[in-house]
């Protein structure tokens, strides 16, 4: 085995300083002083049917209530259940068909965190409304790597308060590189998602988004992982894979189990990493995915390994009776496209600024008709994403992009985190911090890119980009804001000027029109 596999890291690679437990606003975890309870792994969503070529789902964006805490249930909002969403399976080469129906008492869009497709109509930005009792048809080849991505809510300005009702759902991408690996793969048993949010509950056990509302993000008390409150997992394998995503409005994770367990990184957002990493520590922000293998073979029958965040426990794994398992990861995993950068094409500057209402993307706050920057299909441009923060009042912000995946080649010119070398399409920004990508797009299309704290992007701190093709001009409808506060007010049964949704805030302080 190779020195740098052989390397354990035991830091969260972020500045310390701007970890989110420094926010005047920050709400710290707590745990729960109720009963433990099983964790509630979301179901796989069955396909409606499928053929050698082609695969067809319904996913509905349904109303529902989850009983998550003694007492009365919450009410919630998910995917064909009740709260997050049951998880398809995608696999690399099919066509992929799938029926949308809207059975919310409100327009939403259903956004596909991660997959390059094309936009903005099937990437379900928010130019992709779904009004309630509305069906809608959307298809795509899918092509790109294994790897976990997700399904959320995109509404601008309300992003935010569907996350936060619990539109979030985990996908699956699969293809024959990462069967081939010596991971495990069965799904519910071995291979597990962790949706990592966090929630306040109010009385009643409901859950109040205005109460709780904080321009620089939501947070709660109580953490809430794949939608289980205290939750356990019973451990019946020696090893584990963790699906783990961030999936919380501002909360960023810093996980660790036990004992200092060690743990290997083998994906990230996009995918598979070329090598495998091994780590005691493991730093989220938010919308990032990471997929670790856990080898629970130093433990018995009867042991309880926890994963906590910062010192709060979140998961608790119960080890059970287990074959042992003596597979070994290898020191190559899959190979990364590393395309050389188009020639003579200058850099994409792009600056994260501001806090609170302030926050804006390059010195602006979002236009939904303005196209901020255009990329030729099929061009590999280098993007420098600054956030200009200051580092001992400032936060991480998150960098997200629709359409693509990207590969991070430096941090304020030094080497990326051990763990960034596969594709990614979030990166953390430390403030004071210019990170660098690579960027390209297969499919032309008008994409969002933005900070992914999901009030930030609401709050304005977000642009448009249109991917091209000079061969196949293409012209783009783009929807207005003042339709979708019309049809929000409308379905809220008020009047438009009564209107409040999460960002309008953030827009009428600075006396900007959203």
């Amino acid at each position: 085995m190779s020195e740098e596999t052989e390397k354990v890291y035991t830091d969260y690679f972020f500045d310390e300083p701007a970890y989110n437990t420094h926010d005047g606003g920050y709400v710290p975890l707590e745990r729960m002083k109720v009963p433990e309870q099983r964790l509630n792994v979301p179901p796989l969503l069955e396909p409606d049917r499928e053929t050698e070529t082609d695969i067809y789902y319904t996913l509905v964006a349904q109303a529902g209530e989850t009983q998550l805490l003694p007492g009365l249930p919450t009410k919630t909002w998910g995917y064909n259940t009740s709260l997050l969403g049951k998880t398809p399976v995608f696999k690399k080469g099919k066509h992929i068909h799938i029926t949308l129906k809207n059975e919310l008492p409100e327009l939403t869009t259903f956004h596909w965190h991660g997959l390059n497709v094309s936009g903005p109509i099937v990437d379900g930005g928010c130019h992709a409304p779904i009004y309630p009792g509305e069906t809608k048809q959307i298809d795509f080849t899918l092509d790109q790597p294994a790897a976990t991505t997700w399904l959320h809510a995109h509404p601008c300005p309300s992003t935010a308060e569907q996350v936060w009702h619990g539109l979030a759902a985990m996908t699956i991408i699969q293809d024959d590189v990462e069967a081939k690996l010596p991971f495990p793969r069965h799904y519910g048993v071995d291979d597990i998602p962790l949706v990592l949010q966090d929630r306040r509950f109010h009385e009643n056990n409901q859950w109040d988004y205005r109460a709780d509302y904080d321009p620089d993000g939501v947070q709660g008390p109580t953490a809430l992982i794949d939608g289980t409150v205290n939750p356990y997992f019973d451990v019946t394998t020696q090893k584990v894979r963790l699906r783990i995503l961030d999936g919380a409005n501002r909360r960023e994770w810093r996980l660790h189990f036990s004992d200092d367990l060690t743990f290997t990184q083998i994906a990230s957002d996009g995918g598979i990493l070329p090598a495998p990493v091994k780590l005691t520590k493991l730093m989220l922000t938010c919308a990032e995915r990471a997929e670790i293998i856990v080898d629970f073979g130093n433990y018995h029958n009867g042991d309880v390994v926890t994963l906590y965040s910062d010192d709060v426990p979140i998961v608790h794994f119960r080890i059970g009776d287990y074959q042992p398992d003596h597979t070994v990861i290898p020191d190559h995993l899959v190979d990364i496209p590393n395309p050389e950068p188009t020639p003579n094409l200058p850099i994409k500057k792009v600056v994260m600024s501001g806090m609170d209402e302030e926050v804006m993307l390059d010195g602006k706050k979002f236009d939904m008709q303005r196209i901020d920057a255009k990329q030729k299909v099929g061009d590999v441009a280098i993007w420098d994403i600054t956030n200009t923060n200051d580092m001992t009042g400032g936060m991480v912000h998150p960098f997200h992009m629709h359409g693509c995946q990207f590969l991070v080649l430096s941090r304020n010119g030094h080497e990326p985190y051990p763990n960034e070398h596969g594709f990614k399409d979030t990166v953390g920004v430390n403030p004071g911090e210019t990170v660098r990508i690579k960027v390209w797009f297969n499919l032309p299309g008008v994409y969002m890119y933005h900070c992914h704290i999901i009030e930030h992007e609401d709050g304005g701190m977000m642009a448009q980009i249109e991917a091209f093709d000079p061969d196949h001009p293409k012209t783009y409808d783009l929807m207005d804001m003042d339709t979708l506060a019309k049809a929000f007010a409308k379905e809220r049964g008020i009047d438009v000027k009564d209107l409040w949704m999460a960002g309008m805030d953030s827009y009428e302080k600075m006396g900007m029109k959203m």
